[in-house]
C-alpha cells in the first residue's frame, strides 16, 4: 500500500469506516470518501439517519453500508469490525466522528453530575479508543492504515457552551491521537486530528447557535478571521486530505479547521 515517488495512487477501492455516520460532519465525511472512491462502512445510533446516508451516496454511485451500534461497547466494535472484515478482507481508513454533549447544557462544575460527565468522556474518547485498537492489528498486519480523529477547538482551548467533560473528553483524544502516531508510525500508520470550529451540522449544534440569540451569534462571526462559520463539506475536506497518499508522511497532526480562531 506504500506510495512510490511520484506515482499516481489513489484511494479508489480502499475500505473507509466512519462513526457518526448518520448525519451532519459524518455523513459529510462518508460522503466525501465515496465520492472518492472508498469503500465505507459506517456506524450512528440512528437506524433512519444511517439509511438516509446510504441513500445519498448510493444514488451518487458510491458504496456505503451503515451498521447501527453505540461506539461506548467495546464488543460491538469488535463485532462491526469482524463483519466488514468478512466482506472487505482489509481496512485502510478510521474516521472516528462520532462524539458530542449528550444533549446537555453548560452547568457550573458542582453541579455537574458523575453521570453526566461519565456519558460525554465515554463517546468522545472512549469511543474513539475502541475503534482504534478494534482496527490496530489490521492495520499492522497490512503495514499500511489511516486513522482521523475528529476532535474540537474545544479539545485546543475551551468549550465555547461551558461544557466541562466535552472539553476534557476532545483535549483526551487529541493526546491520544498523538501518542498512537508515534506507537503505530513503524508499521506504516498514521494517526491525525481534525478540530473543527463552530459547525451547524446538526440539531445539537442548531440549539447551541439559537441559543447565543443574534448578538451573540453577531458576536462569534465577528471573532473568526474568516468571518463565516464552518460548513460539514470544510471538514470532510480536511479529513480527506489526512486520508488520501498526499498526506503519507504527515502524522501526530492536529489541525484546526475553523476560519482561523485559533492560530497555533
Amino acid at each position: 500500500m506504500s506510495r512510490e515517488s511520484g506515482s499516481a495512487t489513489t484511494m479508489a477501492g480502499q475500505v473507509a469506516l466512519v462513526t457518526g455516520a448518520g448525519h451532519g460532519l459524518g455523513q459529510a465525511i462518508a460522503m466525501s470518501l465515496a465520492g472518492s472512491g472508498c469503500r465505507v462502512h459506517g456506524t450512528d445510533l440512528n437506524p433512519a439517519e444511517l439509511q438516509q446516508t446510504t441513500q445519498i451516496i448510493r444514488e451518487a454511485g458510491g458504496f456505503f453500508e451503515g451498521q447501527a451500534f453505540d461506539i461506548r461497547d467495546s464488543r460491538a466494535w469488535g463485532a462491526w469490525v469482524d463483519a466488514v472484515l468478512e466482506r472487505e478482507s482489509a481496512v485502510h481508513i478510521l474516521v472516528n466522528d462520532a462524539g458530542g454533549v449528550a444533549g446537555q447544557v453548560h452547568h457550573p462544575v458542582e453541579e455537574v453530575s458523575d453521570p453526566d460527565f461519565d456519558i460525554v468522556v465515554k463517546v468522545n474518547l472512549y469511543g474513539s479508543f475502541y475503534g482504534i485498537r478494534a482496527v490496530a492489528p489490521i492495520m499492522k498486519r497490512q503495514r499500511y492504515g489511516r486513522i482521523i480523529n475528529i476532535s474540537s477547538g474545544a479539545g485546543r482551548s475551551h468549550s465555547l457552551t461551558g461544557i466541562q467533560a466535552y472539553t476534557s473528553a476532545k483535549a483526551g483524544q487529541i493526546g491520544l491521537t498523538r501518542q498512537l502516531a508515534f506507537e503505530l508510525g513503524p508499521y506504516n500508520i498514521t494517526v491525525n486530528n481534525v478540530a473543527p470550529g463552530f459547525v451547524i451540522s446538526n440539531p445539537a449544534t442548531r440549539r447551541q447557535w439559537d441559543a447565543m440569540g443574534e448578538d451573540g451569534q453577531r458576536a462569534l462571526v465577528q471573532s473568526i478571521p474568516l468571518r463565516r462559520l464552518g460548513r460539514p463539506d470544510d471538514i470532510a475536506a480536511m479529513v480527506q486530505f489526512f486520508a488520501s497518499p498526499a498526506a503519507e508522511y504527515v502524522t501526530g497532526q492536529v489541525i484546526s479547521v475553523d476560519g482561523g480562531m485559533a492560530m497555533f
